[in-house]
């Protein structure tokens, strides 16, 4: 009874439609896996990587323990596929970060209920961060390029942000989801490419589209709680 009425309590600051579409989403993915035998790790890494992404949007501080499969999975799928930025970025970076973010996210919740407090960049703030976000493109662009990875410049671009989107994401500031919505559609774009070259991991490409439309609904949610408090 104690874990139902911790479930109901958690759950019980999601909308109707927040609902729907967790379980909607969730159902179709795992269909879609089903029918034309998708990748296994493919789809952990989706399953994992969408409930993460609604539930971190939501605030929940344990969005990081599911966060932490789904990265083991999408590591996996990322090597195989020759996406060795993504790669590195996963098994090296996300890994250590979701950690942390345990920790961070732990010590800002709101006193009224377990949700993190929202926040948002200064000016100084997102002119480092974007001075950042070039300088690791650069880096990252001569670096796989040499490798001879599968598309490194959508990699990079790719890797660079995510890197940025992670930080801001454990520092809990909404302007995360404008750098989210931007690699979302890159690695929406480059999953499309990977499956038409033959690639077996569909549900790969129904993750990212589904973080898409992810990251403009949460980015409208959290600005508005922002705008509320200002």
């Amino acid at each position: 009874m104690k874990v139902l009425n911790y479930i109901k309590s958690e759950y019980s600051d999601f909308s109707k439609f927040e609902r729907v579409f967790f379980l909607f989403v969730i159902l179709l993915t795992s269909l879609i896996a089903f029918f034309i035998k998708d990748n296994i790790f493919s789809f952990i890494s989706a399953v994992c990587g969408i409930s993460y992404t609604i539930l971190s949007g939501k605030g929940k501080v344990y969005s990081y323990y599911i966060g932490i499969t789904g990265t083991f999975c999408y590591s996996y799928i990322a090597y195989k596929n020759g996406f060795f930025g993504n790669f590195f970025l996963y098994g090296f970076y996300f890994l250590p970060m979701q950690i942390i973010g345990i920790f961070k996210w732990k010590e800002n919740l709101k006193k009224e209920k377990n949700e993190i407090i929202k926040t948002k960049l200064n000016l100084n703030e997102k002119l480092t961060y974007s001075f950042i976000f070039a300088l690791l493109f650069i880096i990252f662009s001569y670096s796989l390029k040499h490798l001879n990875g599968s598309m490194p410049y959508f990699d990079s671009f790719c890797i660079s942000a995510s890197i940025l989107g992670q930080i801001l994401t454990v520092k809990r500031c909404y302007e995360q989801y404008y750098v989210w919505l931007f690699v979302n559609i890159a690695t929406f774009t480059m999953w499309i490419v990977s499956y038409i070259k033959g690639s077996n991991c569909f549900s790969s490409i129904i993750m990212w589209g589904v973080y898409i439309f992810l990251a403009v609904y949460f980015l409208i949610l959290w600005k508005k709680e922002i705008n509320k408090k200002d």
